[in-house]
């Protein structure tokens, strides 16, 4: 189903002749929605809000064009209740006040609001805890979408007063249907375009579950004529718009996806996943210093170069920018993924501090300790330290670390990698360094 992308502030009913294909197709009835059936079947609260005998506010959440903004109409209208609707990108603490002052005059006479707020992530937290009263005291149903993980981005009390629906991604055959009903339906484009086979496909690949979009794309190519194919498709859109919200849920999970594919090593997905963020517009700089981190945190020294190639590609980007810069990133991608991996740095600094926050700190060795000052060999500090450049090997046994923590091992090099080596040798030095004088 359609969340139509119409103005918020238009209330719920028959659209006008003019309006988008995608706004003119919104389901009118609960018969006409597409997919959410998990959130629709008897019984469940959703059914029950839009059939009337629900009371609980609610957050929908979900990617765009899933059907949010059709939800929250069909509420308002099964129930003839009153509708009022806010966007974030526009309202302020002001507005919100006005409509629930409106609504709780309203209420004194017996009809109760359902408020939509779309984008209510974008509320500020003061902007939220303006609603907690209204909600509460149900002066309005609270009907908010949201495209964020409500538990990070809506206040904890108004969380704790609504329920949390989340919505799924439209299936292929979901969109199928969607634009097949678009096709022909009087209130769409009525019979008089023809529309492929292939050309149907295609609209539900571009879709990536998005019902909007599928439409968008439908109406733009049949303005060229009578017959839609791959080709006017093609023809009519500038390039396929990459579902990714860089604000919001998606720049979470392709960003979490691109970092555990190159620690995967899996340089095709890891390819993939950059390209679907650069596609998008996202800050090249954000993904060099993900880079970096990764470099040290799932290669270290398996590969130390590694972390060279992610710096250098920080510096690229800043000195030649965008697009070229797409280059080095995709050169650092594919040196990183392609790279033996190791966490044993990662473990290594981790069980370090761990041990200090369970305060095994020790003291400071007296010979390790500074000895440039007045007075401090007759403290006993730096008495008999060892010099290790005085030895051919450049390694002499000596206690470094404090009593508590003497014959700890945090490093634990693998086995991939540069780590082989360096696992040999760490044997060989901690021998040395260990042995009893």
């Amino acid at each position: 189903m359609s969340d139509g992308g119409a103005p918020v502030d238009r209330p719920p009913g028959r659209p006008a002749p003019a309006s988008p294909l995608a706004v003119r197709m919104r389901p009118a009835t609960l018969d006409e929605v597409v997919g959410q059936q998990h959130l629709l079947q008897q019984g469940s609260p959703m059914r029950r809000l839009v059939e009337g005998s629900g009371a609980a506010s609610v957050i929908l959440y979900g990617p765009p064009g899933t059907g949010k903004t059709t939800l929250a109409s069909l509420i308002s209208q099964s129930t003839g209740r009153r509708f009022e609707a806010l966007s974030a990108l526009s309202a302020g603490v002001k507005e919100v006040r006005a409509v629930i002052d409106v609504a709780r005059r309203a209420a004194a006479h017996g009809d109760q609001t359902v408020l939509f707020i779309d984008e209510v992530h974008r509320f500020s937290k003061t902007q939220q805890d303006a609603l907690l009263s209204a909600v509460e005291n149900r002066v309005v149903l609270l009907v908010a979408a949201t495209t964020e993980n409500p538990s990070f981005s809506v206040v904890a009390p108004l969380l704790s007063r609504s329920l949390i629906l989340q919505l799924q991604p439209l299936t292929p055959d979901d969109i199928r249907a969607v634009v097949r009903r678009a096709v022909e339906d009087p209130r769409g484009l009525g019979g008089a375009v023809e529309v492929t086979e292939d050309a149907v496909d295609l609209l539900v690949q571009l879709s990536a579950g998005d019902a909007r979009r599928a439409l968008t794309a439908l109406e733009v190519a049949a303005e060229a004529g009578e017959r839609v194919t791959v080709e006017t498709i093609e023809q009519s859109l500038d390039k396929a718009a990459v579902r990714y919200d860089r604000d919001g849920d998606q720049h979470y999970d392709v960003v979490s996806a691109f970092i555990k594919s190159v620690r995967g090593s899996d340089v095709d997905a890891a390819l993939h996943y950059l390209s679907r963020m650069l596609v998008a517009g996202e800050d090249p700089r954000f993904l060099a210093r993900r880079l970096m981190i990764l470099a040290s945190e799932d290669i270290g020294m398996a590969d130390p170069t590694a972390l060279l190639t992610a710096v250098a590609a920080a510096q690229t980007v800043q000195l030649i920018g965008m697009p070229e810069a797409q280059l080095t990133l995709a050169h650092a991608t594919v040196h990183l993924a392609t790279a033996p991996k190791s966490n044993a740095v990662t473990t290594a600094l981790g069980a370090a501090m761990g041990d200090i926050r369970a305060g095994k700190a020790g003291m400071v060795p007296p010979h390790l300790r500074d000895g440039h000052y007045s007075g401090a060999q007759k403290l006993g500090n730096a008495v008999g330290y060892r010099y290790a450049h005085d030895h051919p090997d450049g390694v002499v046994p000596q206690q470094y670390p404090p009593d508590e923590l003497v014959g700890t091992d945090y490093y634990r090099p693998t086995a991939r990698g540069a780590e082989r080596e360096i696992a040999g040798r760490l044997e060989r030095l901690r021998a040395i360094i260990r042995k009893k004088r």
